[in-house]
């Protein structure tokens, strides 16, 4: 049997070697100089390639299309996945939130694995090719066009060539034209896994805070929380909390951005209940009685945020802490808890770590990723309409779509 796999990011890799080790004849066909090119970029170059936990746990990560990868999941579990690469020779660790890096912390040696498995098993791999179309008859695909006006036959067209974010790494948006063409429903790419832009700047760009509680909020109502770090940038905030909201609020986003009715709250002081923080602050005006508001608070988080808390809690940094009474205090542990910026948009979709939207899973078939359209064609990977938060889970997603793609091919 003969396949084409079109992309050799994650998804496409894994495809063709699975494809190979079990038989099949398989070409690769990748547009870039060298395979693995947003690979060697996931993790800050470290390669977080799955998640050790259940998979219970694993599918409330999943933010899209989560029902589509029951069957994928299942079948190549985030186990599946560490046993692949540790059999072949790859040294793994798993980190904090149950992340798993390669023990170098080189996502090269994850793309290195590959490429020896791809001529191992000889999967024939074309660099600096450009597929142009995917042949189509009667009978469903059966190769494709590419650059140099050649056909390349096949019996099978797996199409892997990722979304349209960090498009410098090629993810330009190809699979999903030719799916257009095709006939396929195309879910409207938007930015996930991608920093928040928001209205207020307070000149924080740089500061980090951890163990922090940062929540999306409409009409004073909680819609998403997440627990952790985040970053203040020069147009709003980013970093692993605020990267994992943005891809639960993204269905929100329309026309570029938000209605100004969504706001980000920071909660400073997560551990503390709110009697505990006042009498905390109770005992710091206390032992400072004659101290100013800005050097008491200084105390009790970053320097830089002082004044932000100050402003927005009304109170004058210059006054006292003994002249404060009980209701600006109030006021005062009320902002630490619910510091307050509105929210504008999201980065544009270029600066997401990944894309949500693609090709639509209900014309795709999860027992084997064939489309439902056009016979012995598959897509795998981010191509299709399936995201999740950080940790690991969309890499696992990818490696779970090609192994259902060559598990299926090879029956």
């Amino acid at each position: 049997m003969k396949v084409v796999v079109v992309g050799g990011g994650a998804s496409g890799m894994m495809c063709a070697v699975l494809l190979a080790q079990n038989g099949a004849e398989v070409t690769l066909i990748e547009k870039n100089e060298k395979l693995g090119k947003k690979l060697f970029i996931t993790g800050k170059g470290r390669c977080n390639l799955t998640n050790d936990c259940d998979l219970a746990d694993f599918f409330e990560n999943i933010v899209t299309n989560s029902k589509f990868m029951t069957s994928a999941l299942y079948g190549f579990s985030p186990k599946d996945t560490m046993n692949f690469f540790e059999d072949k020779g790859v040294r793994l660790k798993v980190e904090r939130g149950n992340r798993v890096f390669p023990q170098s912390d080189k996502s090269s040696d994850i793309i290195k694995c590959f490429e020896k498995a791809l001529k191992d098993y000889s999967v024939e791999v074309k660099l600096n090719t450009c597929v142009k179309s995917v042949l189509v008859d009667q009978n469903g695909a059966y190769g494709v066009n590419i650059n140099t006006g050649e056909r390349i036959l096949a019996d099978k067209v797996v199409i892997a060539t990722g979304g349209i974010s960090y498009q410098s790494t090629g993810s330009t948006g190809d699979g999903y034209r030719w799916a257009k063409s095709l006939g396929h429903n195309i879910i409207e790419p938007r930015p996930a896994l991608v920093p928040i832009l928001v209205k207020e700047q307070y000149g924080l760009q740089g500061l980090s805070l951890k163990n922090v509680s940062a929540s999306v909020k409409r009409d004073n109502k909680t819609i998403f929380s997440q627990f952790g770090e985040m970053l203040f940038t020069h147009t709003g905030v980013s970093g692993p909390i605020i990267l994992s909201l943005s891809s639960l609020i993204n269905k929100h986003y329309f026309c570029g951005k938000f209605d100004g009715k969504y706001y980000l709250c920071v909660d400073l002081k997560p551990a503390l209940s709110d009697e505990i923080l006042q009498n905390r602050l109770i005992r710091e005006f206390t032992q400072r009685s004659n101290t100013e508001l800005k050097n008491v608070l200084s105390a009790l988080m970053p320097k830089s945020l002082v004044g932000v808390v100050i402003k927005q809690s009304g109170l004058n940094e210059r006054q006292a802490v003994n002249s404060i009474t009980k209701e600006q205090r109030e006021k005062l542990a009320q902002t630490i808890k619910n510091l307050t910026f509105t929210i504008v948009g999201l980065e544009n979709i270029n600066a997401g770590i990944i894309t949500s939207g693609g090709v639509d899973c209900k014309q795709i078939n999860p027992k084997d990723m064939m489309s439902k359209l056009v016979k012995n064609l598959y897509f795998i990977g981010e191509v299709l309409d399936i995201d999740a938060l950080t940790g690991g889970f969309n890499l696992q997603l990818a490696f779970s779509t090609a192994h259902q793609m060559s598990k299926s091919a090879m029956n």
